[in-house]
């Protein structure tokens, strides 16, 4: 799990994938580079970037569906672990090479979310077999905040003005630098950071503060990816945004998952 917090520890919208020159200077190059106002088919759009969010959220959901089926016929999470470890790595990479290789989104985009998947059914698997319904509440209640956001954004009831972006940056920031230290901490066999993981009354407020920081990251993803339409943007910034808020959705969703272990576990 945290790798998807090392990777929200960067850019201006918390989310590493998006900041602030992220849009305006891809539109730049293209517009320097075509000499001529880009037509519609050769922009970032909206419903371009909607369709591709969903064809990623597909691939997850086919690739976790395998690594869950292959835990609960093996009943044994030795089985699966090497395979959702790799995803995890590997999909950390791919999101690297994605936030510095734009361009090449339309590619690793789609292998990211593959190999993310393997990791989710993973450990979604497991927290299920301690849980029973957990993964079914978790996908709820992410699904039902990304819908929820997405009106107020559209609505202006909630807007990412520059106090808003500092506050959910540096709250970001925070969280990024507090899951490093803890997994350093374990790597040198310290135990981490106690709270992190407590199902105490501290630790499920860490965990519900976490889980706002993070939801509250989708607000800034909508803002930049709709910027970037505006501006219009290169094609296959589509894939990027929609890569973007991906990776924002699948830490969104671990946290779920962790909060709702912690309330189950009292």
């Amino acid at each position: 799990m945290s790798n998807h917090k090392a990777l929200n520890m960067f850019g201006r919208s918390g989310n590493p994938a998006l900041k602030a020159t992220t849009f305006s200077s891809v539109s730049q190059r293209a517009s320097s580079a075509s000499g001529i106002q880009a037509t519609a088919s050769s922009t970032m759009t909206l419903q371009g970037t909607v369709n591709k969010t969903g064809i990623l959220l597909a691939l997850v959901v086919l690739s976790a569906s395998y690594t869950w089926n292959l835990f609960f016929q093996s009943g044994n999470p030795a089985a699966v672990m090497p395979m959702a470890m790799g995803g995890a790595i590997f999909g950390f990479i791919l999101a690297l090479v994605t936030i510095f290789k734009k361009q090449w989104a339309g590619i690793t985009a789609p292998m990211y979310a593959v190999a993310e998947g393997l990791f989710l059914g993973a450990i979604s698997g497991i927290f299920e077999m301690q849980y029973p319904g957990i993964v079914i509440q978790a996908v709820g209640l992410t699904l039902g905040t990304l819908a929820s956001l997405l009106f107020l954004y559209k609505t202006g009831i909630v807007k990412p003005t520059e106090n808003f972006r500092l506050m959910v940056t540096s709250a970001t920031m925070g969280i990024g630098m507090l899951y490093l230290v803890s997994m350093l901490m374990n790597m040198f066999g310290s135990g981490g950071i106690g709270f992190i993981h407590s199902n105490g009354l501290f630790g499920i407020g860490f965990s519900l503060f976490v889980v706002a920081i993070a939801a509250l990251n989708l607000v800034l993803d909508f803002d930049f990816i709709e910027q970037g339409s505006e501006m219009g943007a290169p094609k296959y910034m589509e894939w990027f945004g929609a890569f973007s808020l991906m990776v924002t959705l699948i830490w969104l969703y671990l946290e779920m998952l962790r909060l709702l272990a912690k309330l189950r576990s009292r």
